[in-house]
């Protein structure tokens, strides 16, 4: 198997990144021309034969390694300082340098590789964004394309502007799809997630309430997140969330139809499901409704399948039909999608079940707004036995972020939550609204930080709880979820 990245050589990245290639004292002439074996900006994972990026973080500067990845076998460096420079500030040897790049910055460099990466592929990419859901949306449809195809999918929250050209340079030529995410805050940014992804496939789940400091409303985050149109493709396929009632308004896209996919019986769509089985925190059963120009080489009209989804709530059936779409588009049969469907895995901090002796818990931790707030309640209030929410402050919501999160609060209520644990200065109004409708809650409390949490928690859960912990991830919830394994 072939280890080195197609056209990477030291030549075409400067080139691609307009930087200046240059040959340290070590190097090896012979190597100028070789590719690369990998492209790195962690130094720990940095192979022989590597790219290694050095970038000044908040806390570390990535150019004190570049000693050691040298050592470790590097073919090469970039850069934004000289060795002199790199030997004056942190003792690095300058004679023990090989070839380097030297750029004015090293993020906007390493997403000039990593585009011009992106045209030496011929794999398919999709391209997945959206408010809520992405994650989730992503690993369903690797799982789906895993059942004919070697997948590569973003790991971790590698989906910004850092992260995206990681994933793209991690794929090697034994992949034949990949599946990447694309998370923005501002607009502008979605162009430079383009530019370098440029998928085939792009995905969009829903256009919720988050980012609102920088987006203003949703009719911003419709404009942000479908700047992706513009790089994708020239023949490139859309595939969105018709239940979402903006979305369902996007008809065509570069002159081209687009597909919709749901939960909704509704005329147009092409992959949606009825017959919707809720089985709680175990998941759903549904029947799969596959036609419209999915269908137009078989001459059928409709394709009619049962389909498990091992994941919890209706937002996942969603996602589950957003895969189905996909792995038709790419050539799979319904058993393969199927297949891919029901062996999708849960997400660490994302709706993720952790089942224990005496206690269930929900970590849905890593991200919150008000759509992802309620469909998470939606899913506890599927549990059996008490109902517990741990909810935290939601970031990012702008001039509405109070009326927001009152409404959160309201909802609670709604679905009928026995118990409700308000952590935060904001979730004070999630409080504040649950007690006006207090109706027969076991319990109804305010916390002012985490800690203050951490420690009430012990006379706060009872055995045959299911609890829910959900808010922004600067929250810090995890450890709340830690705390709870270990009660």
């Amino acid at each position: 198997m072939e280890t080195t990245m197609r056209n990477m050589t030291l030549e075409n990245m400067a080139a691609a990144c307009g930087g200046r290639l240059l040959r340290g004292a070590a190097a090896d002439e012979g190597s100028s021309g070789k590719e690369i074996t990998c492209a790195e900006i962690d130094s720990r994972r940095i192979a022989e034969g590597g790219l290694f990026f050095a970038s000044r973080g908040e806390k570390v500067d990535g150019h004190k390694f570049i000693g050691q990845v040298f050592e470790k076998g590097a073919l090469c460096v970039v850069t934004e300082k000289t060795p002199e420079q790199v030997e004056e500030e942190h003792g690095v040897a300058a004679n023990a340098w090989g070839f380097y790049i030297l750029v004015e910055d090293t993020f906007t460099a390493l997403r000039g590789i990593a585009a011009f990466y992106r045209r030496q592929l011929s794999i398919p990419v999709v391209g997945i964004t959206g408010s809520v859901g992405k994650t989730s949306t992503k690993e369903f449809i690797a799982g789906v394309l895993s059942a004919k195809y070697h997948v590569l999918k973003t790991e971790g929250n590698f989906n910004n502007g850092v992260g995206l050209p990681l994933t793209l340079l991690r794929i090697r030529r034994e992949h034949e799809a990949a599946v990447v995410e694309m998370g923005i805050s501002d607009f502008g940014e979605m162009s430079r997630l383009g530019e370098m992804a440029m998928p085939d496939i792009c995905v969009i789940t829903n256009i919720g309430q988050c980012h609102l400091e920088t987006l203003h409303d949703r009719a911003g985050i419709l404009k942000a997140k479908t700047e992706i149109f513009h790089y994708m493709k020239e023949d490139g396929e859309v595939c969105l969330n018709g239940d979402d009632d903006m979305l369902s308004m996007i008809r065509t896209v570069n002159n081209k139809a687009v597909h919709h996919f749901g939960v909704s019986e509704t005329e147009g769509f092409e992959v949606f499901a009825t017959d919707i089985e809720n089985l709680g925190l175990s998941g759903s059963r549904a029947v799969m409704h596959i036609g419209g120009s999915l269908l137009a080489e078989n001459g059928k009209t409709e394709e009619v399948y049962p389909v498990e989804i091992p994941l919890p709530g209706q937002h996942m059936v969603i996602n589950a039909m957003a895969a189905a779409m996909v792995g038709r588009l790419l050539g799979l049969s319904a058993q393969e999608i199927q297949k891919g469907i029901k062996s999708v895995e849960p997400v660490g901090g994302r709706s993720h079940i952790v089942k224990l002796a005496d206690k269930t818990i929900i970590d849905d931790c890593y991200n919150a707004n008000p759509v992802s707030m309620k469909a998470a309640l939606d899913l506890l209030s599927g549990a059996l036995g008490r109902k517990v929410a741990i909810l935290g402050d939601m970031f990012e919501l702008g001039n509405n972020s109070d009326k927001m999160h009152e409404e959160v609060g309201v909802y609670a209520v709604e679905k009928d939550i026995d118990a409700v644990f308000c952590v935060g200065e904001s979730a004070r109004l999630m409080y504040d609204a649950v007690l006006v409708r207090y109706d027969g809650m076991q319990d109804v409390r305010y916390f002012e930080n985490r800690e203050e949490l951490l420690e009430s928690l012990p006379e706060l859960i009872s055995a045959g709880d299911t609890i829910l912990v959900k808010a922004s991830h600067g929250m810090g919830f995890a450890s709340v979820v830690e705390a709870l394994k270990q009660m």
